[in-house]
């Protein structure tokens, strides 16, 4: 496993572990590396230093992130929690469950989840009514 510091466009910096150097290469080429903040895709690896181990007496705990730091980090996750809280979260089945509450063929509900940009496009022309998220989501279908 490997550590790496995480910076997106907006100046958010997150530590996040892979499996191997090669593995954070494949995602990042892949374009599914993600800022956890803002949802930014623009990401790159921080400035890190080599963390060293000398013995166990020396090792140094490093902080992890937990909590929002700022107002808007705190409102964003209240935004979130309200979202999670109050719709269905349905994967990657989100265009196909939006398009059939558009046409009638599913009941109206408040749902969520992930679309490519393609097709939210189509989905709005089609006058589908969606909001992007300034998020991603941590609820994964299982």
């Amino acid at each position: 496993m490997i550590q790496y510091t995480l910076k997106c466009d907006q100046d958010h910096h997150v530590e996040s572990w892979f499996q191997s150097a090669a593995a954070y290469d494949a995602l990042e080429k892949a374009g599914h590396l993600s800022c956890a903040t803002c949802g930014s895709s623009k990401i790159t690896k921080a400035l890190m230093a080599p963390r060293v181990r000398v013995s166990e007496e020396t090792t140094t705990k490093v902080p992890v992130l937990s909590e929002p730091a700022g107002e808007k980090e705190q409102a964003l996750e209240a935004f979130r929690k309200k979202v999670e809280e109050s719709s269905d979260y349905v994967g990657d089945r989100f265009v196909k469950e939006a398009r059939a509450m558009h046409i009638g063929d599913a009941p109206e509900r408040s749902i969520y989840g992930e679309a490519r940009l393609d097709q939210a496009k189509e989905l709005i022309e089609e006058g589908v009514p969606l909001m992007p998220l300034p998020f991603r989501p941590k609820q994964k279908l299982t």
